[in-house]
């Protein structure tokens, strides 16, 4: 059985996606009571889901001790800069027999380290974990619509169980064991769809979106492939699958963000007009940090920086980009 710690949209499309799968309850836990209730009562989530309506399965839990008692595995959906505070607080709370998967796509603040090597530190290197990650909505998930992700893991038992938590007719998970590939995509998609939004935000069109996306997987390769990520992987459903959805459709909130920006927005407006998380202000930073630290040129990613920390304008950087010299594909 497996709980869900994290009551957002997509902590809740999740627990829809399993309940759908299961007679059994599933178990979900969130900070804010008023959500606690609605699923409770109402069986929706109008903050963060508004009029989509939860198989009765699925279940608030009050509390924390209770979720762990009740389950053997445990799905954290939480922002990666509350992820580290997040693994501190349900350690107390894990057994020797308990396995965590996050779908949490980013990398720890300040020190910009993957989340899987969080785990290692904060729980231990015999913890057994996954990440499950790839194009996904999370309105089209608690819809029902047609679904496909990607499961990495640690463990191949765990994914096999995950997989049989999860795969249904409208929700393909594939499995890998490439825990770095799987979440390079989970956080280049974030930058990059926030380039594209900024790009049409200015105005500039279809073509001037396919560049950006096809050069942000340029960069996305180099970044990955340094990292030790596995070519196949950034191919995929994490790497290119995520970056096409996130750089082309609305619905993502990184996106929306890049469009605020470019109409003249700042980043707290942005993301408090948006009212979730936006990981790519958060992880921007970390990013280039990385690219620097491995001798990786990464342009776009570089310039959506520099628009975060003020030091230009979205449309100084479409000039940054532009005049930068001639190179052939692929090779720079």
């Amino acid at each position: 059985m497996i709980g869900v710690c994290g009551a957002g949209s997509w902590g809740t499309a999740l627990a829809a996606a399993l309940a759908r799968n299961t007679n059994e309850p599933i178990l979900i836990w969130g900070r804010e009571p008023d959500v606690m209730r609605q699923i409770s009562t109402l069986h929706t989530n109008q903050q963060y889901l508004p009029d989509i309506p939860l198989p009765n399965n699925v279940v608030s839990c009050a509390d924390l001790s209770t979720l762990f008692k009740s389950v053997r595995d445990i799905l954290i959906a939480v922002p990666s800069k509350a992820f580290s505070e997040f693994l501190v607080s349900i350690k107390p709370y894990l057994l020797p027999e308990h396995r965590i998967v996050w779908v949490t796509k980013g990398l720890e603040p300040e020190r910009g380290r993957f989340l899987h090597q969080v785990v290692d530190e904060v729980l231990g290197n015999s913890q057994i974990y996954a990440i499950l990650s790839g194009p996904s909505f999370a309105k089209e998930v608690a819809r029902g619509l047609p679904t496909a992700v990607t499961v990495a893991t640690n463990n191949q038992e765990f994914g096999d169980d995950l997989v049989k938590y999860f795969h249904t007719d409208t929700f393909r998970v594939y499995q890998s064991n490439d825990v770095i590939g799987v979440q390079v995509g989970g956080v280049m998609k974030n930058i990059l769809a926030v380039a594209a939004g900024m790009s049409d935000g200015l105005g500039y069109g279809a073509n001037a979106r396919a560049a950006i996306v096809t050069r942000g997987l340029a960069e996305m390769m180099r970044f990955g492939l340094a990292l030790g990520a596995k070519a196949a992987t950034l191919q995929g459903l994490t790497g290119v699958g995520d970056v096409i959805l996130t750089c082309t459709d609305n619905q993502s909130r990184n996106r929306r963000f890049g469009i605020a920006l470019a109409q003249g927005q700042d980043s707290a407006q942005a993301q408090a007009e948006i009212g979730q998380v936006v990981e790519a202000a958060h992880n921007a930073h970390e990013i280039c940090n990385l690219a620097a630290e491995h001798k990786l040129e990464m342009p776009i990613a570089t310039q959506v920086h520099k628009i975060l920390s003020n030091e230009i304008t979205p449309q100084q950087a479409v000039q940054n980009l532009l005049s930068r010299k001639p190179a052939y594909e692929w090779c720079e």
